[in-house]
């Protein structure tokens, strides 16, 4: 029995070192090297710039938009305004003209400051 084990032992022994130093070699050749990477390349700098430039142009153009919506948003509310001053004026010969959206003289024909 214990040259069976004494055998095994002599068998073993070295496929037991020869795997354990497979196993530890490619764990020191990784140590060895370090290698660190930004993830900052000419691919990821152009699609940045790229994708930078796309959402400037929307800003300006989200902004052109919200310029004329409002420019429209105020000439409206001026001419409810102007319409309103005019129905409520106490010159009888004043109307609102609601094609020109101007308050006219009736006699003249002329815009009037109600």
């Amino acid at each position: 029995m214990t040259t069976l084990r004494n055998r095994l032992a002599l068998v073993l022994l070295p496929l037991a070192f020869s795997a354990a130093a497979a196993l530890s070699a490619p764990a020191a050749a990784q140590t060895n090297k370090l290698i660190i990477e930004s993830g900052d390349n000419a691919s990821s700098r152009q699609r940045a710039q790229m994708d930078k430039e796309q959402w400037n142009d929307t800003r300006t153009l989200r902004q052109k938009v919200n310029r004329r919506t409002e420019k429209e948003w105020d000439k409206t509310d001026a001419a409810y305004d102007l319409r309103d001053n005019c129905l409520k004026s106490a010159n009888v010969n004043v109307y609102w003209e609601a094609n020109t959206e101007r308050c006219l003289d009736r006699r003249t024909g002329r815009a009037v400051a109600p």
